[in-house]
């Protein structure tokens, strides 16, 4: 585990009191340009990165900083190169990516991977939950108290306390002063007691007692007789009983 005391924690700029991060962790490289706050949780298998490459030299400021009191979910990553701020009290699910990076693709004839990069500032507000596996893309800018829906692609501004799904992201509620969350929750369905239940909806006994036998063995089905020489037992009536006679003889 890392913490503030631990040789690892005091490779990054700054790495706040009460904070940890479990093991094993992802890759960290270029913690000299990564701020982490204080009380703040980062889970295991998690990538935190400044920069391309380990040893390269980013400038005289932090690039990446994450608030108080925040959690990082298990396997995310966090990569940056240019500018990413993550405020205070700011939770994640697990496997969520952000980054402040992307590739170019100007140049049609050129392989993607070899273009230069193309940078733009990330920030994500205080109070916000991104769910499992959100992505979060170069110039993104996410207000406070905002509830990212597991498995959304976030480009562009996302206002304050409001919830964007889908793929690209888009709102699908946001909080009105004065009356509350729109459109509100959809209610659940009612459920009525028994009592109130009409019969056609209730249902049948397992085996109605219209199809049960009057005996295990009903008269109607037992030979009168058996063939002779058959060799099997023949049967008698007995107030409607089937029993086996004696056999002959």
């Amino acid at each position: 585990m890392v913490t503030a005391d631990t040789p690892a924690g005091q490779r990054f700029s700054a790495f706040g009191r009460g904070s940890s991060a479990a093991f094993p962790p992802g890759s960290v490289f270029g913690e000299r340009w990564i701020v982490v706050g204080e009380d703040t949780l980062i889970g295991a298998e998690v990538t935190l990165s400044a920069g391309m490459v380990p040893g390269q030299d980013l400038g005289p400021v932090p690039v990446l900083h994450i608030g108080d009191r925040c959690v990082i979910g298990r396997g995310s990553h966090i990569v940056a190169h240019h500018s990413l701020v993550i405020g205070d009290d700011v939770f994640t699910g697990p496997y969520v990516y952000i980054t402040d990076q992307n590739h170019g693709y100007a140049d049609p004839d050129m392989p993607i991977g070899r273009q230069m990069p193309h940078n733009a500032a990330v920030r994500i507000g205080s109070g916000s939950w991104l769910g499992a596996g959100a992505v979060i893309l170069p110039g993104a800018c996410i207000g406070r108290n905002v509830v990212i829906a597991a498995g959304s692609v976030v480009r562009g501004t996302v206002p304050d306390r409001c919830v964007v799904a889908g793929v690209p992201a888009r709102i699908v509620r946001s909080y009105v002063p004065g009356d509350g969350w729109s459109p509100p929750s959809r209610p659940p369905a009612p459920v009525l007691p028994e009592s109130v239940l009409p019969e056609s909806v209730l249902p049948a006994p397992v085996i109605p007692e219209s199809v049960l036998p009057a005996s295990v063995l009903p008269a109607s089905v037992l030979p009168e007789s058996v063939p002779a020489g058959s060799g099997a037992v023949p049967v008698e009536r007995i107030e409607g009983v089937a029993q086996a006679a004696d056999p002959p003889g």
